[in-house]
């Protein structure tokens, strides 16, 4: 049973990828443990899958976006190793304390501002309610809750402030991102999960 034109969208580091803080080198950038499995169980149950990202290393100086561009194509291609075909990468450059004067600014798409995940939405032609954010730390899930949409808390350790509100109270919680992936599967109620998270729930849970 396949899911009808739903989303997921994706955090980048410490989400998707093993957290290293404003890397462009693509020789440092992995995958995430099970994030190959969590994705294949996203995409065989019909989910298209982007990437949302906070890449405020820009308006800091220090990379630009073209070396950005090469990290996400050296990402898309273990990603494609995988077997999965991702829809979209979408990153906000900016912050307010940056050097680059064109990104230095307060923007609408820095998470948890919801701008970026609305783009992102729009871009696939799916509507935000049918949508679900998954990433590591509750700016991630204020973002998303911001925009309208379903919301996943990879519970992996990296947020540490904990700053809680109703904006960021998470739908799911997870030990990590494939144990996220099947949650957001059965939330949706689409059976083919049901042998993996009962799996993981005798695994972990």
């Amino acid at each position: 049973m396949a899911v009808a034109r739903r989303v997921v969208i994706l955090d980048k580091d410490g989400t998707l990828v093993e957290d290293v803080p404003y890397n462009t080198d693509p020789e440092r950038v992995r995958l995430a443990a099970r994030a190959g499995e969590a994705l294949r169980l996203l995409q065989d149950a019909g989910y298209k899958l982007l990437v949302a990202s906070n890449q405020s290393g820009i308006a800091r100086g220090y990379f630009d976006e073209n070396e950005l561009a090469a990290a996400w194509t050296h990402l898309e291609a273990l990603i494609a190793d995988e077997g999965v075909r991702m829809s979209g990468f979408f990153w906000c450059p900016h912050h307010p304390d940056g050097i680059i004067p064109k990104f230095s600014v307060a923007c609408g798409c820095r998470k948890p501002a919801p701008g970026l995940l609305i783009r992102a939405a729009e871009t696939v032609g799916v509507l935000p309610a049918r949508c679900w954010m998954a990433g590591d730390i509750l700016d991630d899930i204020e973002a998303g809750r911001r925009a309208g949409m379903r919301t996943a808390l990879i519970d992996n350790g990296n947020e540490t402030e904990w700053l809680a509100s109703h904006l960021r109270t998470p739908d799911q919680i997870a030990p990590d991102i494939y144990a996220a992936a099947a949650a957001i599967i059965q939330s949706d109620g689409v059976g083919a999960c049901r042998r993996s998270l009962a799996g993981i729930e005798a695994e972990q849970w």
